[in-house]
C-alpha cells in the first residue's frame, strides 16, 4: 500500500488484492477506503472474498483499477498466463503493484523442490528480469524502490555494504538492476520508520495497462 499512496492520487478505486496475508482489520480498513475484494487460489491459507485462480480469472475484462499481488506470482505455474490474464482485466490506465522474493538477479527455478510458510509450492525464482517480461506482454513499468537501492545501483556497486544472507546473491541481483527502470518512493526516513530494510528485499513493480488497450 505505500507504493500505491505515493504513485496515485487518493480515491475509492476498484481494488483486487490476491492472497493478502494480513488480518480482518487490514481487510476492513481496505473495504472502507477502496472497493475491495479480497481473492485466493484454494481459500486454504488466506481468507478472502472470492476463489481466483490467477491463470484464468473468472472477472470481466477491464473490470479493476488495482491489482495487488503480494508474494504470489512466484507460487503460479504459468507466469505468462498469469500477467495477461492481469492485463486483459484492468481497465485501460489501470495498474498492478507486484511484489516477489527476490534471490537473483535472474528467474530460474528453484534447484530443489521448495515450500513458503504456508506450505504452498513454489515455481520460480523471480529475478530483475520480470521487468523484461511486464513490458513484452503490454504493460508499462517503473520498479519501485527505496533510496537506498537506487543509490547501489546508481554508483555501480557489485556488493552490499553490509553483509548479507548467503541464499541471497546481492551481487546479482544489483548486476540485473537497470538505473532506467528504478524509481525511488521511500526515503531514508522512510525506510528507518517503517523497516524497509535491507532494501534488496523491498522491490515494487508498478505495471501500467496503456490507454487504447
Amino acid at each position: 500500500m505505500f507504493c500505491v499512496l505515493r504513485s496515485l492520487p487518493p480515491r475509492r478505486y476498484r481494488v483486487l488484492e490476491t492472497s493478502p496475508r494480513l488480518g480482518d482489520a487490514y481487510r476492513q480498513a481496505m473495504a472502507k477506503w477502496f472497493d475491495y475484494t479480497a481473492s485466493d487460489f484454494d481459500l486454504r491459507a488466506h481468507r478472502a472474498d472470492a476463489q481466483l485462480d490467477l491463470q484464468a480469472l473468472d472477472l470481466e475484462s477491464a473490470s479493476v483499477e488495482l491489482i495487488l499481488i503480494p508474494h504470489v506470482l512466484e507460487h503460479v505455474p504459468d507466469t505468462d498466463r498469469a500477467l495477461q490474464e492481469i492485463f486483459r482485466v484492468l481497465i485501460p490506465g489501470g495498474r498492478v503493484f507486484l511484489q516477489v522474493p527476490i534471490q537473483q538477479g535472474w528467474t530460474t527455478p528453484p534447484p530443489t523442490p521448495e515450500f513458503h510458510g504456508d506450505h504452498t509450492a513454489v515455481f520460480w525464482r523471480f529475478g530483475l528480469d520480470l521487468t523484461k517480461r511486464l513490458r513484452e506482454l503490454g504493460f508499462r513499468v517503473r520498479l519501485l524502490c527505496n533510496r537506498g537501492f537506487h543509490q547501489q545501483v546508481a554508483t555501480g556497486a557489485s556488493r552490499w555494504p553490509d553483509p548479507t544472507p548467503v541464499d541471497i546473491d546481492v551481487g546479482d541481483i544489483l548486476a540485473a538492476a537497470c538505473l532506467e527502470d528504478l524509481v525511488p518512493v521511500a526515503d531514508d526516513e522512510d525506510t528507518r520508520r517503517l523497516s524497509f530494510h535491507p532494501s534488496y528485499m523491498f522491490l515494487t513493480w508498478e505495471g501500467k495497462k496503456p490507454f487504447g488497450r
